[in-house]
């Protein structure tokens, strides 16, 4: 797991450890800075976001700029920690991308009810995978302009 000391993180949540990597390379070769936090399941998604569990030490200013998150997670599934995040004032307008390789067009519709602010689907082959993250990164952390840190 990334070092959590500094703010503007980005906020992975992904079980799938290639998933990881590639994005960590992704990152690396676009030249994005921002800390990658990564967690493994809905559970740890929750729990830094609200601070509660392991993470309720985290100092409250560390505060990720955008969530990449998985659908299909162990313990609580990505749709219901999307319906969590925009259910909480906190997080509410936190930068959630689903990031997923479900091309079920029943969850791409229930992503955007929950109040995702992106659908991407994983490409498979690992040079586009690699240019889709990077692109990600690119657009969410340079070019857009995130919400306030609530406090």
């Amino acid at each position: 797991m990334a070092d959590s000391s500094a703010p503007g993180c980005v906020l992975l949540v992904e079980d799938n450890a290639d998933d990881e990597e590639l994005m960590r390379l992704a990152f690396e070769s676009g030249n994005i800075m921002n800390r990658l936090v990564v967690v493994r399941d809905g559970v740890e998604a929750l729990d830094f976001l609200f601070r509660t569990g392991p993470h309720s030490e985290r100092d409250s200013d560390f505060w990720p700029q955008l969530v990449l998150l998985d659908l299909k997670l162990p313990k609580v599934s990505g749709l219901d920690v999307l319906r969590r995040i925009r259910s909480d004032e906190r997080t509410r307008t936190l930068p959630v991308v689903v990031l997923t390789s479900s091309k079920q067009d029943e969850d791409v519709v229930r992503s955007y009810e929950l109040g995702a602010n992106a659908y991407v689907r994983k490409p498979v082959e690992f040079g586009e995978f690699l240019e889709a993250a990077k692109q990600l990164g690119m657009f969410w952390l340079m070019i857009n302009q995130p919400p306030p840190h609530p406090r």
